[in-house]
């Protein structure tokens, strides 16, 4: 499921007018509605602060306005940009400033979802996934073709300790657990001792792994 870890601003200019995207993951309906007051508090001065969000797995719940701007020009068309992009339990406020020219319905519509962008753009977006943190205990003739097979697989890396013996410490996808045991099974003529954590939700940032409630 990708989501927002942390929120971003990001702002475009479209003849002279100011479009100022707000980006912030939320969890809940209340929350969504929280943001968006506080972004019109904190914009009072602006002409029109629209907004988006979309919340659930699958994306069930969703809610869009264009405050004040002519109807399906601002906050459907921020609302397509989240959707399309399966972006999950994040909201969106796009605040304009009016520059003095009319963009008409199609310049709007251009307008809203390039500064949603921008803002997407300016945030950390993760996917988050269910997987068990694995523990992969050898000695060092095994280590190479460990390190080999992890880097083949393309799984995660958290830690190594270097003690007497070797222990990886990796976060491996659902849907690639099963296979990969067998693999280092193979790899290590059964010699690794195999230690699966519980199942949790996962993501990366960069190559750092952040780990989720379940319920998040």
């Amino acid at each position: 499921m990708k989501t927002v870890y942390t929120g971003g601003e990001g702002e475009i200019i479209e003849k002279k007018s100011r479009f100022i995207a707000t980006v912030r993951p939320v969890t809940s309906e209340e929350e969504a509605t929280a943001f968006i007051n506080e972004m019109k508090k904190k914009y009072w001065d602006a002409r029109h602060n629209c907004s988006a969000f979309v919340l659930g797995e699958r994306q069930e719940i969703s809610r869009c306005s264009d405050d004040g701007e002519p109807a399906q020009t601002a906050g459907r068309p921020m609302l397509d940009v989240l959707l399309g992009e399966d972006i999950h339990n994040v909201a969106v406020v796009v605040t304009r400033y009016f520059g003095g020219v009319l963009l008409g319905t199609g310049g709007l519509v251009r307008a809203y979802q390039g500064a949603v962008r921008a803002g997407l753009a300016a945030s950390v977006i993760i996917d988050k996934k269910k997987g068990r943190k694995l523990t992969i205990g050898t000695d060092y003739n095994g280590l190479g073709k460990l390190q080999y097979l992890i880097a083949q697989k393309n799984i995660t890396m958290m830690d190594t300790l270097y003690t007497e013996k070797v222990e990886l410490i990796c976060m491996v996808p659902e849907e690639e657990q099963a296979q990969l045991e067998k693999d280092i099974i193979e790899a290590t003529s059964a010699n690794a001792v195999i230690t699966w954590g519980e199942e949790l939700l996962y993501g990366t940032v960069g190559k750092e792994v952040k780990i989720f409630d379940s319920t998040s």
